[in-house]
């Protein structure tokens, strides 16, 4: 029987990460968390002085091992799920991820992660370039000011300050970044299931995924066997 695969995208503070991995964890499926690769390329070019504006600045990304242990990213061995979400990383990464070859070698190991596995990948461009032949494929999305306040809670847990008012904006111009950017952009897939979480507690827009994915199980695994 082939591999299931769910694609969950979504604009930053959707809450598509931590829906995810309760997903993921739901049906002991493998949790790939896109974004966190950006972050991370982000989180090494910075530590290394790259230009983030330069293109061509990249090519460290070839030499970069990324794995995924129990939800956490780990690059080069080095447990970084905490340092990547930190508000400098999360002010740049739309800028480093806009790059083709970033996009382009990122994308490329995640395609490899996925292949084979029954996964759940979330990010802004999985149900219609990362993973085109998802078996599922849901679109998140919230109002700016539910996605910031969501955001600044998360901010809270992990001891970072911030300001409520800076985030909408951050999250509001980053929106518009991701929306415009030439390669890739954040968008839904024309045969996604779009949810708009902005009045869903978490363990609802859960329980909705889940419902979809055994409701169409049976159909899918009886058309794969044909």
């Amino acid at each position: 029987m082939s591999s299931i695969q769910i694609a969950i995208d979504g604009p930053a503070g959707a809450g598509k990460s931590t829906i995810a991995k309760l997903v993921a964890k739901a049906f002991h499926f493998v949790y790939i968390d896109t974004g966190a690769m950006y972050r991370a390329v982000t989180l090494k070019a910075m530590r290394n002085h790259v230009d983030l504006a330069d293109e061509n600045a990249f090519d460290f990304i070839d030499q970069t091992r990324f794995d995924y242990k129990d939800g956490m990213l780990y690059m080069d061995g080095e447990n970084v799920d905490d340092e990547i979400r930190t508000r400098e990383v999360s002010n740049n990464v739309s800028l480093v991820s806009s790059h083709y070859i970033v996009r382009h070698k990122t994308v490329k190991r995640q395609r490899e992660l996925a292949e084979g596995k029954n996964v759940v990948m979330d990010g802004r461009d999985i149900g219609y370039h990362v993973l085109p032949n998802a078996t599922f494929k849901f679109f998140l999305t919230a109002d700016v000011q539910t996605r910031a306040k969501r955001r600044y809670k998360e901010n809270l847990k992990r001891n970072i300050r911030s300001s409520l008012a800076e985030l909408e904006e951050e999250i509001a111009t980053r929106d518009r970044f991701d929306s415009s950017r030439k390669h890739s952009p954040l968008r839904a897939a024309d045969d996604a299931i779009v949810i708009d979480t902005s009045d869903m507690r978490i363990e609802t827009v859960v329980e909705t995924i889940k419902a979809k994915v055994r409701e169409d199980e049976a159909l899918w695994k009886q058309n794969s066997q044909k």
